[in-house]
């Protein structure tokens, strides 16, 4: 059995840094050492006093220590975990798009006043595990002990649990569109025909390779898979 320094070395690179920017932050909210006004999702402050941080710091805030943190912390240590390592393996560049990706997509939907939050990373932690529903469509998972369904209904479970605990609705769903906005334009349209509009840039791929992040990208080309509602991912990022 290995010990939690061992297993929290085994974790891949940007999920890791992710589930432990979102613990740093909120260690620092406990301890008095900001308010989390400061980091809020604030347009106006941004445009007017160039305030530019409010547009990265607001994903990395999900709440104080409560239950409902460590289930959002164990979301980035299950489901972003599995698909950096699975779908994601050897192509830490596309995984990182991703994030990046989703995190420019659910700032434009939270520009519309309507859709505002002032943090966005309850969303990104819920766009990775509707992105995870879609590549592990088939794996079981229990609710609580309770009962036990398969991965493509999990985030519309976790919907209606927060509807039930009185949770807010807004930054799940925000969550859902931006995931299925990238899964459709970076796998069901390339399948149905379409061209993959969503490559990795470049500058990405660079990015990771100056900084070593992750293993190496694998040389040969994945063998395309079946995808549909029980099905996972049909083609790669970098296609």
């Amino acid at each position: 059995m290995s010990s939690p320094a061992e297993w929290y070395n085994s974790l891949p690179p940007i999920s890791k840094a992710y589930g432990t920017t979102c613990l740093l932050f909120t260690a620092a909210y406990q301890l008095g050492l900001y308010h989390p006004e400061h980091i809020a999702l604030l347009f106006a402050p941004v445009f007017k006093n160039f305030q530019i941080w409010r547009l990265f710091t607001n994903f990395f805030f999900l709440g104080g220590f409560s239950i409902n943190f460590g289930i959002r912390l164990l979301m980035i240590a299950r489901y972003g975990v599995q698909l950096e390592q699975g779908p994601f393996d050897r192509r830490t560049a596309d995984f990182l798009w991703m994030i990046i990706f989703g995190s420019l997509s659910l700032l434009v939907l939270s520009a519309i006043p309507m859709l505002w939050s002032p943090f966005l990373g309850i969303s990104l932690v819920f766009m990775l595990m509707y992105v995870w529903s879609r590549e592990f469509p088939n794996a079981q998972i229990n609710i609580y002990g309770l009962f036990t369904l398969k991965g493509f209904y999990l985030p519309w479970v976790m919907l209606g649990l927060d509807v039930i605990f009185g949770s807010p609705l807004l930054p799940n769903l925000l969550g859902i569109v931006a995931g299925h906005l990238f899964y459709f334009l970076t796998v069901l349209h390339p399948l149905a025909g379409g061209k993959n509009v969503l490559k990795t840039p470049r500058w990405v791929q660079k990015l990771v390779s100056r900084w070593r992040i992750g293993a190496p990208p694998a040389t040969a080309v994945q063998p395309e898979r079946r995808t549909g509602a029980f099905s996972g991912r049909g083609r790669r990022l970098t296609d």
